[in-house]
């Protein structure tokens, strides 16, 4: 298993901004409310050829904000998961009440604790480190995370906690992010796949406003799920926080092999979705429909196949899909959902061989020759996969233009009925013949 560092503090001391420079990107929402990190966030980090996976948390806080008590479960959580503990204090506002209440969990936890205090802007502020050395964790790592100021130090103090037994990797991974529009039951879905409460749920919408990366096994597999904050109708995205999910989530997306799309099978489909989907269907990416809350549908014996026949008719850009039917609440039927994943990865991945490809092209243009276009008669000289994740294969052809787009199509149908690539897309290019 990765060495896991967990960062841990109250509110607004910069933790996200500290998780993003360590990492290098901008995985973690930062933003002046205080509170805006609800959930833990994973990502790996590297310094000095060794790699460790840093966990990001909610602020811990001795007031009565909202999520509060679940906040401090999700920051419990982390610690216990993680192997090495930042402290974050702020090195601006001094020592609080706050910084105390949470040193009294760490001293529970009996692991490493790096003390930091961050937004230490100059060499001048340094002596505003000196009242934290009452917290018990010897002498601080004085650092400014917006800055990059300390942050080589405190990366060399991580890696010394690491030993090579800590940073074993299994890379042979399945990603799949779970996406769709607010309140549908993400967070819900990935706490039934996990089998335990990992993400915040909430019955207010647009709880979740990070994504958060999660490793796990299942019959001798090794997936990472990957749930996003619900994406919002475009241009209808006025908060900032609302804006940074939206690109956290469709960063999952990107990242990600696999696309569960959620859809609430009590409220039905929505123009929403369609905008949700209409992402998946931008990335590329395999993809499995997950009709949640089954439970809450008033059915009968056809009420599952006519729900199917909906959604085949509403998304006819996912013909290609299967389509689940679970209950995150009740946690039922979760398990019809890996054999589609399995699938649908299986197929994102595949190769076809050069010889088979060509055969079955030239046997689809044989039956239904290429009409006349723009002046002109295609004709295909050779057909070459150049990329899996989704198949992607490039057509010769003496002029892209003498190519109408209903030709092109039936030509991906014809791929599909030949060969099995259900749940993914697979793209035909046009190349004009050298």
């Amino acid at each position: 298993m990765p060495y896991k560092v967990a960062i841990v503090g109250r509110p607004n001391v910069g933790k996200s901004s500290l998780f993003n420079r360590l990492v290098g990107s901008r995985l973690s929402i930062t933003d002046e409310t205080a509170g805006v990190t609800r959930d833990r966030i994973y990502a790996r980090a590297e310094w000095l050829t060794k790699n460790f996976r840093v966990i990001d948390t909610g602020g811990i806080d001795i007031g009565d904000a909202p999520f509060l008590n679940q906040i401090k479960a999700q920051a419990q959580v982390a610690m216990d998961e993680a192997n090495t503990i930042i402290f974050v204090v702020d090195g601006k506002n001094g020592l609080v009440d706050a910084d105390h209440y949470i040193a009294k969990l760490l001293y529970k936890t009996e692991k490493p604790v790096i003390l930091v205090v961050n937004k230490i802007d100059d060499v001048n502020q340094m002596q505003n480190a000196y009242e934290f050395y009452a917290l018990g964790f010897g002498e601080p790592i004085c650092i400014s995370s917006i800055h990059g100021i300390g942050i080589g130090d405190l990366l060399d103090k991580i890696i010394s906690h690491i030993t090579e037994d800590d940073v074993k990797y299994d890379e042979d991974v399945i990603s799949f992010s779970i996406v769709g529009r607010p309140n549908v039951g993400k967070s819900s879905l990935t706490n039934a796949i996990l089998g335990e409460e990992r993400v915040i749920v909430s019955p207010i919408s647009g709880t979740t406003t990070d994504a958060i990366d999660t490793q796990f096994k299942k019959d001798k597999k090794q997936y990472v799920v990957i749930d996003t904050a619900g994406i919002k109708k475009r241009g209808k995205v006025y908060e900032n926080t609302d804006k940074y999910a939206v690109l956290r989530a469709l960063s999952a997306l990107e990242r990600s092999d696999v696309a569960l799309l959620v859809i609430d099978g009590e409220e039905g489909i929505i123009e929403q979705d369609k905008h949700v989907a209409g992402y998946i269907d931008d990335y590329h990416k395999a993809v499995v429909i997950v009709v949640n809350k089954w439970d809450a549908v008033l059915k009968d014996e056809k009420t599952m196949k006519k729900t199917e026949d909906k959604i085949r008719e509403e998304f006819k850009f996912f013909e290609y899909a299967q389509v689940v039917f679970v209950s995150a609440k009740d946690r039922t039927r979760i398990n019809t959902i890996f054999p589609a994943i399995n699938l649908a990865y299986e197929n994102y991945s595949k190769s076809i061989q050069t010889s088979i490809i060509n055969d079955l092209i030239q046997d689809a243009v044989a039956m239904n020759p290429t009409p006349i276009f723009n002046h002109g008669k295609a004709a295909f000289n050779y057909v070459t996969q150049v990329a899996v994740k989704p198949p992607t294969f490039v057509l010769f052809v003496n002029n892209p233009d003498f190519v109408h787009f209903s030709y092109l199509r039936y030509l991906n149908n014809q791929v599909r009925e030949a060969i099995d690539f259900t749940g993914t897309p697979i793209k035909l290019l046009l190349r004009k013949k050298a």
